[in-house]
């Protein structure tokens, strides 16, 4: 299960147009709000990605207005671990549980996941926070990335496994996310 003392929230890619031409895009950018929220609540860390941005475009203002401070890292590799500045953030965090959600499911989202668990993390995609182009690519991802050993999720299992109890003083806060 999660853990907050683990746990970290990756967000990768969700930008420009590409993010618009996504499978359920709706629930897509949805979810990734109802999760960067829920991670702020809980106080822990988001790393933000973008795929060469001066390409494909920064990420989406809806998204964008949720991360503060938050400063996306530019990268050109599918996989976010094989850039230098993700990797070195990552591991300054000592943090093993990753969180994953964003586009696309089957190139930069699985080559990430993969890549985190050959590396020793614990990766979880959010299947609700996760797309691509087709939902047939959705799909293939996601069933790639389980049977090589992710833990798939669902944006609202994420929230309650970080929340465990509604005694929690933070549960009313997640409640009204979820709501």
């Amino acid at each position: 299960m999660l853990s907050r003392a683990a746990a970290v929230l990756v967000i990768i890619d969700i930008q420009g147009n590409l993010a618009q031409a996504m499978f359920d895009k709706k629930n897509l950018f949805a979810n990734t709000v109802k999760l960067i929220r829920g991670f702020k609540v809980f106080n822990l860390p988001i790393i933000v990605t973008e795929q060469t941005p001066q390409k494909l475009g920064q990420t989406i203002p809806q998204i964008a207005a949720e991360l503060d401070d938050i400063k996306p890292i530019a990268k050109e590799t599918f996989s976010c671990w094989a850039d230098v500045h993700f990797r070195e953030q990552l591991e300054a965090l000592s943090r093993r549980h990753v969180v994953l959600l964003g586009i696309e499911s089957h190139v930069c989202v699985y080559q990430t996941a993969l890549d985190l668990i050959q590396n020793g993390y614990n990766v979880h995609p959010v299947a609700d926070a996760v797309s691509s182009r087709t939902p047939e690519n959705r799909e293939i991802g996601l069933a790639a990335m389980k049977s090589a050993g992710a833990s798939l999720a669902s944006t609202e299992m994420v929230l309650f496994e970080l929340l465990r109890t509604a005694a929690d003083p933070t549960s009313k806060y997640i409640f009204k996310i979820v709501k």
